[in-house]
């Protein structure tokens, strides 16, 4: 492994540098997804929707406050905002949330981009280096060339494999966050109709 790294020539070391971050990135979004999905709450982001129904917004509070759920946080920041703009805030809650499932990801998203561009960088280089060989030792050695366009080519194939390797999960955390996307508007819809109703309903 440590030959064929070598042989691959200096592009090769920004790509082990992509190929780490991009690792570390993955790593730390797996992570922070299973933390996410350890904390949903269903049963009480439901209670607290049931509260809101009753006006009884004090202990919707007091009941969300126990929960570090990411929806029951957006629904909090628009019950402590009811009186001024609850859509509003509903709004900044959720794009707080999107925000932070969406951290580091445009680094991943420059990996998958820049990693196949340095292999092809790295085979150029390495395709120059070749013909300057064969110039230096003549057509009666064809290997000269031929092996320098196969080591050339050894960064074309780690690009490659640094770009696919990051491109899957980057798509899988991407699906993630719409799915919560959805999942943030549908109940901050719910708690916005309940309190639109409510309001209609006393101003008559």
């Amino acid at each position: 492994m440590l030959n064929f790294f070598l042989k691959g020539g200096p592009v090769m070391y920004p790509l082990l540098i992509c190929s780490v971050i991009s690792l570390a990135i993955i790593f730390e979004r797996t992570l922070f997804w299973l933390r996410l999905s350890s904390n949903r709450d269903e049963v009480r982001v439901g209670q607290i929707l049931e509260l809101a129904e009753k006006e009884d917004y004090e202990s919707a509070w007091e009941l969300g406050r126990q929960s570090n759920d990411y929806i029951v946080r957006m629904l909090m920041g628009g019950i402590a905002h009811r009186r001024y703009s609850l859509p509003s805030a509903l709004e900044m809650g959720a794009e707080e949330e999107i925000k932070k499932m969406g951290k580091y990801l445009n680094i991943l998203d420059t990996i998958i981009t820049v990693a196949p561009l340095l292999g092809i960088f790295g085979t150029v280089l390495g395709i120059i280096n070749s013909f300057d060989l064969l110039g230096r030792a003549g057509i009666e050695h064809p290997q000269v060339v031929t092996g320098g366009i196969a080591q050339a080519l050894i960064t074309t194939a780690t690009g490659l494999g640094v770009a696919m390797m990051t491109l899957l999960p980057y798509n899988y955390f991407l699906s993630k966050i719409q799915f919560a996307s959805k999942e943030l508007e549908k109940f901050g819809t719910s708690l916005e109709i309940t309190f639109q109703r409510q309001k209609a309903k006393f101003e008559k």
